[in-house]
């Protein structure tokens, strides 16, 4: 078993890191790592990692305990939960249920009352070539669900017309009390009076219905980076649905299909082109211009060139859209065509060739029976 990390090298953090900075790093991460999310092998093992790491450094005994003692405290209070799985899923240590769901919004235990995060939007774009390997701005259009301008996102008609729900006294949850053949149970549920808000609405927003959300259409300008490749995807921060009471807005994720080019193909950030020779080209050697993504470029034919040989032209290919310093190759593969429809001229030269082939057993025919007649001497 692999030794387990620091919690705060995890988080990313120094010891001593405030509860804020802890909540901060856990947000951020849980957001990249979450199974839901991050398809990535180990995705999900980070994810557990960030959990368990988040379990004890949010809960002030536990840290204090981790940070006099580490993994060696004798007191075994942390650390056992969080490995086991998916460890606080349930509402067992404080905070973690409701930054999920104000990350995912799926529906988890939550404060409703604290803000939430919006949720992120998923568009896919179709590129040209072109537009893949050179870069460009494109627009997408986006429908997301905003706060009402009218009433600040609250759904009432003015500041007036909120009032604290007297069912659950504004904690947005109440316990519900059940006989069974047991006894009484008991379990805290959402506020049906209220459904979690805490607040009740006297008079409805006009503009809204009292929901505190309008649907908004809009066009957002995006730079595609050169070298995007079919796959491949960005993340516009702060651009999907708007989060709630005071909420960060979630992020727009958009995956790219790229088009592909009649000539040239792609490898990665390397580019693939096809060329035909003649035979005298390939025999003889030359000195031809190549298309590039660049633009044409002088490329050296050694003499003797086979078919299906290929040549390098470094740094050619496409840029890589991550970032970096490198770019890609071009590889270019000589395809030699046989000639046909000769010419008597050009019949007359062949012949002299093969005759002269067949004299020095040159020929690649002669090559061949040679091999054999070597093998049944």
């Amino acid at each position: 078993m692999a030794a387990k990390r620091d919690y705060y090298e995890v988080l990313g953090l120094q010891k001593g890191a405030s509860d804020d900075e802890i909540k901060k790093a856990f947000r951020s991460l849980a957001k990249k790592y979450h199974p839901d999310v991050n398809k990535e092998p180990g995705a999900e093992e980070k994810f557990k990692e960030i959990n368990e790491a988040y379990d004890v450094l949010s809960d002030p005994q536990k840290k204090a305990r981790y940070d006099q003692f580490g993994f060696e405290d004798p007191t075994q209070g942390f650390g056992g939960g969080g490995a086991g799985g998916f460890g606080g899923f349930g509402g067992g240590f404080g905070g973690f249920d409701d930054i999920i769901n104000s990350i995912f919004g799926n529906g988890r235990r939550q404060s409703s009352n604290g803000p939430r995060d919006g949720a992120d939007v998923q568009k896919q774009m179709n590129i040209t070539f072109e537009e893949a390997v050179y870069g460009c701005k494109k627009k997408i259009r986006l429908s997301v669900d905003e706060d009402c301008i009218s009433c600040g996102g609250s759904g009432a008609a003015s500041r007036s017309d909120i009032k604290t729900c007297p069912k659950c006294n504004g904690r947005g949850r109440v316990i519900m009390r059940q006989q069974t053949i047991f006894g009484v149970s008991q379990m805290e549920t959402v506020c049906p009076d209220c459904k979690g808000r805490g607040k009740i609405v006297t008079k409805k927003c006009p503009d809204c219905g009292g929901t505190g959300r309008v649907r908004r259409t809009k066009d957002v300008e995006i730079n595609i980076p050169a070298g995007m490749q079919t796959g491949m995807s960005m993340r516009m921060e702060g651009y999907g649905q708007s989060g709630f009471n005071g909420g960060q807005p979630g992020d727009l994720y958009i995956s790219f299909i790229c088009g592909e080019h009649p000539q040239f193909k792609r490898d990665g950030l390397d580019i693939i082109l096809t060329i035909p020779l003649s035979f005298t080209q390939a025999a003889l050697g030359d000195t031809i211009k190549v298309p590039t993504i660049d633009g044409d470029v002088e490329l050296k034919i050694p003499a003797g060139t086979q078919p299906g040989t290929k040549l390098k032209l470094r740094g050619r290919g496409t840029k890589n859209p991550k970032g970096g310093m490198g770019r890609g190759d071009q590889y270019v593969i000589c395809n030699v065509e046989v000639p046909t429809n000769l010419s008597s001229e050009e019949k007359k030269i062949l012949q002299d060739l093969a005759a002269c082939e067949k004299s020095e057993k040159k020929s690649p025919w002669d090559k061949f029976l040679s091999g054999f007649k070597n093998i049944f001497k």
